[in-house]
């Protein structure tokens, strides 16, 4: 039997992670109908079908999904060890893709962005703007940005940036017509918008005040597992929602939420930059880190 090429599997893999023939022959600068007979004579190479298709989506079969989880793991190696084979050359290269919400993102152009374009002009970024709390190596990515709570155990963290808070917010329509809450227990008489984490678990409600700590853990009412949907749930009036203040900026500056239980709001955090624990970090990734931690160390502006 014929072996596949390393291309095919990198097609097979760009496919089955986007579950889509378009976004995937874009992120490999192919056409779609060159990718799909790419696929079809890999299968039948293979002997077996590794794709469900139908008009509107893109799955993986059994045997797909095991291809896939196997040698998405050795492409990456792959590249991590091309990438180690350049350091031998004078200048660090590679590409790194980050998923992490805009409002996250934005704290790295005032220093870091800048500074690793000076340092490492050969390293490629890409940021994709998602609110998702999604599963990095499932979904392709080298690293993403979070919250500690929201960062898989497997992971390394990095801290960086400005402390944030999380707080409660609702549209002003929902509080004229349900009242506003004046303690954390209140809430338990309100509608609220949940947060489905990555593990599978709702996201805990944290509120401190003096030296009172009360967590809150809704049982009913919208759950998602993206903070755009969030915040548009409660500016629509469909409840509470427990945020990010950074991310919900936009909607407080213009008046379609407001903060309830501000005094009740948790210590401050700082957001992680994170990335696998059990893989080496390739060179690209590990001189972002460096400059992230370097910029630590710079005074903030105010």
């Amino acid at each position: 039997m014929q072996r596949p090429t390393l291309s095919d599997i990198a097609a097979f893999c760009a496919v089955a992670r986007n579950r889509s023939f378009r976004r995937a022959a874009d992120e490999l600068g192919v056409t779609p109908s060159t990718l799909s007979h790419t696929i079809s004579a890999l299968e039948k190479q293979l002997g077996l079908r590794l794709l469900h298709r139908t008009t509107r989506s893109v799955a993986t079969t059994e045997a797909g999904q095991n291809l896939q989880q196997r040698m998405e793991a050795l492409l990456s190696e792959f590249d991590i060890a091309l990438n180690e084979t350049r350091q031998f050359r004078d200048t660090v290269s590679g590409s790194i893709r980050i998923s992490a919400a805009s409002a996250a993102i934005l704290p790295l152009f005032d220093h870091v962005l800048p500074e690793l374009r000076n340092k490492h002009p050969e390293i490629q970024i890409e940021f994709v703007a998602d609110g998702r709390l999604i599963d990095i190596i499932e979904e392709g990515f080298d690293a993403g940005i979070r919250f500690g709570e929201m960062v898989p155990k497997d992971m390394i963290g990095v801290a960086f940036g400005e402390p944030s808070r999380f707080v409660a917010i609702a549209s002003p329509s929902y509080f004229a017509q349900h009242g506003v809450p004046l303690s954390p227990s209140d809430l338990f008489e309100h509608q609220c918008i949940r947060m489905r984490l990555t593990t599978g678990r709702i996201l805990r409600w944290k509120f401190e005040k003096g030296k009172v700590t009360e967590t809150f853990e809704p049982t009913d009412g919208i759950t998602l597992s993206d903070v755009p949907l969030q915040l548009e749930a409660a500016a629509k009036g469909l409840g509470i929602a427990y945020v990010w203040e950074n991310a919900a900026r936009p909607h407080i500056d213009k008046g379609s939420v407001r903060i309830v239980l501000r005094e009740w709001a948790p210590p401050t955090e700082r957001l992680l930059f994170y990335f696998p624990a059990n893989r080496r970090t390739p060179p690209a990734l590990r001189a972002f880190v460096e400059i992230l931690q370097e910029s630590d160390k710079h005074p903030r502006r105010t």
